[in-house]
């Protein structure tokens, strides 16, 4: 376990952070503090000197004020769910957004306000009851912000895009303290590197979204053989290859209720049920299912269907891949994969871009790769106390198997601390632009969540 460590900056930060903050402060010593500074992956073990609270933006701009006087590392945490450990810094200062989680619904102009803290649960429970709801990730338990300001995929991005892509605005406390509004005609240039630039230009409070008229969808998880496995994805390559835009698929497989590998097919088709339904029929054709129903049901309901593999604790590493589509290789690979893995809560989750998330222009949003294409996330998990190296290993094996198929980058949200030429990549032609985004309106670089965004990567040769 790490231990706390305390430097004179810290120490001086933490007094005047105690006279000044409104919400609360946790330090080594204190009540909650072990529990403040868990995540997600049970991996992640970093001894921050301080977990501040904030009650509001003004506590958030104090806050930086202070870190960025005393030269005191700072960690931003929203919902915790960052596997490589960035919402927590040894030594430093961690922003726990928690208490600022509220969620306000303006039904007539269908958009919603919510706090940097607001987890897409938050953000689904609060429009459900308008007929309306957010563009999200696929987990109800992760924070909408961090979701949001890297890319978001999702079950609507067919329909509705990124989540990045429905951000209408946000405000942003800065390196400096201040607090500004980023949208269309306020700051544009921070407000395009937000969308897909990740945390590393201040501190979002708050996000101005645009809602969709979605509320019953036909949807659920059609479950698979491992036997079956290599005709299910090959059929789902030709289903998507020509999907609508109302039709987003994801696929994958993880362990079963006997810990055996199953291949999951998740469909949502957010359009008109009836004119679904064929399309929906060839999905359960792709092979003889185990178990599993495609039906109506509430958009809310879809997003908890990953719930039991989202462990609070769990050792956790990810690794991923952009494919432009399933070869025969990369199929081989994955079926492979899921016959060795190495643990039964370690799975691998496909997401599907098409449709409006393609349509948006490359150079309109920070995020740059606008063709359709999926995003593989290998996700492998295990209990503590267990020997990580065979299931960090399997991981990486998966991943370097797909390379040879893969699209430069990555998704920066799932790349790990190593991979910072991938990030780099990932950003392609707008790496520089946020570069000088980055300079102008953080030039001490104190958020450090994107590493390709630091000079120390462009001396390396990022």
């Amino acid at each position: 376990m790490a231990l706390p460590t305390t430097s004179p900056a810290s120490a001086a930060a933490v007094r005047a952070l105690r006279t000044g903050l409104r919400g609360e402060l946790l330090t080594p010593g204190d009540a909650g503090y072990a529990t403040a500074r868990r995540l997600w992956n049970g991996a992640v073990d970093a001894a921050p000197a301080a977990v501040a609270r904030p009650a509001d933006e003004q506590d958030v701009s104090r806050a930086v004020r202070l870190a960025r006087t005393h030269r005191l590392p700072l960690a931003v945490r929203g919902g915790g769910h960052d596997w490589a450990g960035r919402a927590l810094v040894d030594g430093g200062l961690v922003l726990d957004l928690s208490a600022l989680r509220a969620v306000a619904v303006d039904r007539a102009s269908g958009t919603a306000v919510a706090q940097g803290g607001a987890r897409a649960g938050d953000v689904l429970e609060a429009t459900r009851t308008h007929g309306l709801a957010p563009v999200t990730g696929t987990v109800k338990a992760v924070g909408l912000a961090g979701v949001t300001l890297a890319g978001g995929y999702g079950l609507l991005a067919g329909r509705c895009g990124l989540a990045l892509d429905n951000l209408l605005g946000a405000r942003v406390v800065l390196a400096d303290g201040r607090a500004v509004t980023a949208s269309p005609e306020e700051h544009p240039d921070l407000f395009w590197a937000l969308r897909g630039g990740g945390g590393n230009f201040g501190v979002v409070t708050e996000l101005h979204l645009a809602l969709h008229p979605v509320s019953t969808v036909l949807a659920g998880m059609l479950l698979f053989p491992l036997a079956q496995a290599g005709a299910v994805l090959r059929g789902y390559r030709e289903l998507v290859a020509e999907a609508p835009e109302e039709l987003t698929v994801m696929t994958g497989f993880f362990g079963g209720p006997g810990g055996e590998p199953l291949v999951y097919v998740l469909p949502v088709w957010s359009g008109d049920i009836e004119a679904g339904r064929p399309v929906i029929d060839r999905l359960a054709r792709l092979g003889t299912p185990l178990a599993g129903t495609v039906c109506p049901q509430e958009y809310a309901a879809v997003l908890g269907m990953f719930d039991q593999v989202v462990v609070d604790g769990r050792h956790n590493e990810v690794r991923t891949r952009w494919l432009p589509a399933f070869t025969d290789e990369s199929i081989d690979a994955i079926v492979a994969a899921a016959r060795t893995v190495t643990s039964p809560y370690s799975g691998m989750y496909v997401h599907h871009f098409h449709g409006a998330a393609a349509r948006v222009g490359v150079d309109d949003t920070a995020f740059a790769l606008r063709r359709d294409h999926l995003l593989v996330e290998i996700g492998a998990a295990w209990e503590p106390g267990q020997d990580p190296a065979p299931h960090r290993r399997w991981a990486r094996e998966l991943s370097e198997a797909l390379a040879g198929q893969a699209l430069p980058g990555g998704y920066p949200n799932l790349l790990g601390p190593d991979e910072y030429q991938r990030t780099a990549a990932a950003f392609g032609p707008h790496t520089g632009r946020l570069a000088e985004v980055k300079d102008r309106y953080d030039p001490d670089h104190l958020f450090r969540a994107v590493a390709a965004l630091e000079p120390t990567d462009t001396t390396s040769g990022a």
